[in-house]
């Protein structure tokens, strides 16, 4: 017997607004109907009486026309061929509903491409093999996920169910990526070789400086992002090490050596993987109960979690998946496992450089300072991070410890492992490009005015180099006009009509061009 999934007839689904009066169907129904015990995904689905097929913010709207029958498999079909796969909601539904009650499901079209979907992923997700008398000699491969919906790698064929398992990760970590106008229009405007065309067009010895200026700023934005306020050798050395992303293969060691860099002090923290529960958030000021913005995953799941982001960053490798995109999935990823007690936040920024570089986005040993655009999009980025933390919230069950910390009871590695990345993919490409458009260039253009103010001073004045940086540092702190304090003291040997010049200097070099 089929399990019975009825359409959701509402105008507010969930706290929200729908664009019109309608039924929720497809994964919404489902999720709804069966009480799974996860987040409902970020677009449902909704049948109305009008005739017309829209989108509109958080929802996809059909006419009459496309509503599925109330059942399980008609309501599991809709979803795939509509709303793509979402690996979180099979992962919850065959945890729910019993081998037998699968069985049932795909023998009832066990030849169609959709029912073959279902196997395969029953098989990828649960480990286990499930019986369906089925000849598919005769049957093509097909491809797992609609690539006109969401994005793959190349794959590759699965012989039983003749499916392209076009999946990009593992079955230890796998986020998926819709394609949305966005990101669309950002992949096919090739940023990567805009970004070559501008770079090539700088003299290799201003490109070499900025380099080293925008390294130790990224760095310095890393911390800033953190809260922290660190001296110029922290930084710096914290930008030595972002300057080799890319470098060293990702692995768990090479994790916690990154993680020794980051903290300068050590001695009030435990090092490496937590053994502990975590969250990121504030205590109650009276009691010291904890209160999450986010959980991080049980300390008995960083492990394999780790180990599966790793095992997907070489399988995204593959040189058809985007870079940027693969860089969202893996450091986001880490970052909302938050595996060390300490860290995470700049190592997860490290990721995105080291990601970059491997997949060749970046020249080796020219930075991309992308921190600095994040930390200028700060209240962007703390958004798209509780975008992804604050539904699952719901769904964690955990008591408060001795120590105030969060000890988590359910099973919840499955929200590390399958999530949807599209909101982290749009943020992280909108600071790539900001970074091509205004970071960069910014600083290129102010190291070639000084270049040019400096001739003119070494031209007039002939200065040492230090007196220069300090004029130049004096003038830009009072809007191009020396202080009274400095000209009595480093600058007293110029007279007034040579003042005037240097200053009207400044300003047209620095302020006017």
């Amino acid at each position: 017997m089929e399990i019975v999934i009825p359409s959701i007839g509402t105008s507010i689904f969930q706290g929200k607004n729908t664009p019109e009066k309608g039924k929720i169907v497809g994964y919404g129904a489902i999720i709804e109907n069966l009480k799974l015990p996860i987040p409902f995904p970020n677009i449902l689905s909704l049948i109305t009486e009008k005739s017309k097929k829209y989108n509109k913010e958080d929802w996809k709207v059909f006419p009459t026309s496309y509503q599925p029958e109330e059942t399980l498999y008609k309501q599991l079909v809709f979803a795939i061929k509509y709303e793509g796969i979402n690996l979180l909601v099979f992962k919850s539904l065959f945890n729910t509903i019993s081998k037998e009650d699968i069985t049932t499901i795909l023998n009832i079209e066990p030849m169609g491409q959709y029912s073959r979907k279902m196997w395969f992923l029953y098989e990828w997700l649960q480990q286990e093999e499930i019986d369906v008398q089925v000849d598919l000699k005769k049957r093509k491969y097909i491809p797992l996920l609609n690539t006109s919906m969401q994005y793959a790698i190349k794959g590759e064929e699965a012989a039983k169910q003749k499916i392209i398992n076009n999946l990009p990760g593992t079955t230890s970590f796998c986020p998926l990526i819709f394609k949305t106008k966005k990101l669309e229009t950002y992949i096919n405007a090739n940023i990567a070789g805009k970004k070559n065309t501008f770079l090539n067009g700088i003299h290799k010895d201003v490109l070499q400086r900025a380099s080293s200026f925008l390294l130790l700023k990224d760095s310095k934005a890393s911390f800033t992002i953190e809260g922290e306020n660190p001296g110029n050798n922290r930084a710096m050395r914290w930008g030595k090490a972002i300057g080799q992303a890319g470098n060293k293969p990702l692995s768990i060691e090479e994790l916690i050596r990154l993680q020794q860099i980051v903290i300068e002090n050590s001695r009030f923290l435990e090092m490496g993987m937590r053994k502990k529960g975590g969250f990121v958030g504030e205590h109650d000021r009276a009691t010291g109960e904890p209160i999450p913005d986010h959980i991080s995953a049980k300390a008995d799941d960083v492990e394999p979690l780790l180990k599966g982001l790793i095992a997907t960053n070489e399988a995204l490798q593959d040189q058809s998946y985007d870079a940027v995109l693969a860089a969202a999935i893996i450091a986001f990823g880490f970052v909302f496992i938050h595996p060390f007690v300490d860290g995470n936040g700049r190592l997860h920024r490290y990721i995105i450089h080291h990601i970059l570089a491997k997949k060749e986005f970046t020249q080796q040993g020219v930075i991309f300072p992308v921190s600095s655009s994040i930390l200028d999009h700060i209240d962007d980025y703390k958004t798209v991070l509780e975008s992804y933390s604050h539904p699952l919230l719901d769904h964690m069950v955990w008591k408060e410890t001795d120590d105030h910390n969060v000890e988590v009871t359910n099973n919840t590695i499955d929200f590390y492992r399958y999530f949807d990345a599209t909101k982290q993919a749009e943020f992280l490409y909108d600071c790539v490009q900001d970074t091509l458009e205004r970071v960069i260039p910014q600083e290129v253009s102010y190291l070639q005015h000084y270049d040019a103010f400096k001739k003119y001073i070494n031209n007039n004045f002939e200065m040492p180099d230090k007196m220069v940086a300090n004029l130049v540092r004096f003038l830009e702190q009072n809007n191009g006009v020396l202080s009274k304090r400095a000209l009595k003291k480093e600058f007293s040997g110029l007279n007034e009509p040579e003042i005037k010049e240097i200053e009207a200097n400044y300003k047209h070099i620095f302020l006017e061009n």
